[in-house]
């Protein structure tokens, strides 16, 4: 066998997500219990039940050990902070978390994703920890999606229903609207991915390239971006992301008119827009450079846009990141576009695409 250590076995059991749940109880007295947990685990349809293991050293221990009944809360995805009130010790783990009495007068913590009330039908040991065995005698089920944790930290559930892998049949009834609701629920994720800098994605419209939603970082650039904002073609990393990857036959009237409209304004392109959409191509990204981040925020950022295909080749939508000049260098191969052109190829993954060439403005 293969020597390990415990952090080694704990990190490789982080690849495995799982829900994050809070097993309440109480006492003899009517004192409440809880702890957080995420080694819960359904068991038997028939009879139904369900186990949970606990280690022997939590300073609950003994109220599990003793009492007849438990409560399965399986937190919803913005019950983060009771999980963490419940994971650590010796605090007033019920402060300020509303709750209901259920069978036996067990605390449910109110808003969860479900809760299983069960009564407690045998505890077997297992090493450092004992794992208890209930009975589900009641249940419920709200419309909330449930909190995840996997690799150290909290995730967000998102569906994954999306036909045969590789098989572009599997994605190609998708709509547009389920598309961009798959890119939003990963929005969170991609966000971290890169570093927590703010990102959107958009989607061609028709007044042209439009935002749909963002997913703001800790430091957003800017108070005022907002869904629904119709982005420059030519001047923005996300509008010469559509400029250069979607089919011309969609964007160039919409092109033409904008380089028509600036030059009207006495801002002649000068063949600037032209050598941004090449430098995207060889990329496989857009970028721009020292722009502000809206009209009415004047900080200069920087942001990259790369574009999401679904089955049949197409661009579909973009996702981009934007951020303060100092804290995103420009490079095309640095940390923060690599990461989120992997993110993109993830995302048309999901979406049907899986190689080859895309259907590209030519």
């Amino acid at each position: 066998m293969t020597p390990f250590n415990s952090k080694e076995f704990r990190r490789a059991l982080g690849a495995f997500p799982t829900g994050v749940t809070v097993i309440t109880t109480c006492d003899a007295a009517g004192k409440p219990y809880g702890v957080t947990a995420n080694s819960f685990s359904s068991v038997s349809l028939d009879p139904p039940l369900i186990l949970w293991s606990q280690s022997t050293t939590s300073s609950s221990y003994p109220a599990f050990r003793d009492c007849p009944r438990f409560v399965v809360n399986i937190l919803a995805d913005h019950q983060v902070h009771i999980s963490n009130q419940f994971a650590k010790s010796g605090a007033d783990k019920f402060r300020e978390v509303p709750v209901t009495a259920g069978l036996g007068g067990v605390p449910i913590i109110d808003d969860c994703a479900a809760h299983l009330e069960c009564v407690k039908v045998a505890a077997y040991p297992g090493g450092d920890h004992v794992v208890y065995l209930g009975q589900v005698e009641k249940i419920n089920r709200s419309g909330h999606h449930s909190l995840a944790f996997g690799d150290g930290k909290y995730l967000r559930t998102f569906a994954h229903d999306l036909g045969e892998v590789g098989h572009p049949s599997g994605a190609a009834g998708l709509g547009c609207l389920k598309a961009q609701r798959l890119a939003m629920e990963a929005l969170p994720a991609i966000c971290e991915r890169i570093g927590q800098r703010t990102v959107g994605i958009a989607v061609w419209g028709n007044q042209g390239a439009t935002i749909v939603g963002w997913e703001p970082s800790a430091h957003p650039v800017s108070p005022f971006l907002q869904a629904g904002v119709v982005v420059s073609l030519t001047q923005s990393a996300t509008g010469i992301a559509f400029a250069a990857f979607m089919a011309p036959e969609q964007t160039q009237a919409a092109i033409d008119e904008e380089l028509q409209a600036r030059a009207r304004s006495g801002q002649p392109d000068n063949g600037q827009f032209a050598l941004r959409v090449a430098e995207a191509r060889q990329h496989g990204l857009a970028r721009a450079v020292g722009t502000a981040a809206s009209p009415r925020h004047h900080v200069k950022v920087n942001a990259f846009s790369a574009p999401v295909y679904d089955a049949g080749g197409n661009m579909v939508m973009a996702i981009s990141t934007t951020c303060e000049a100092q804290r995103l260098a420009p490079d095309w191969d640095g940390s923060v576009p690599t990461a989120l052109r992997e993110a993109a190829r993830l995302l048309s993954q999901r979406l049907g695409h899986l190689s080859g060439d895309p259907v590209m403005a030519g």
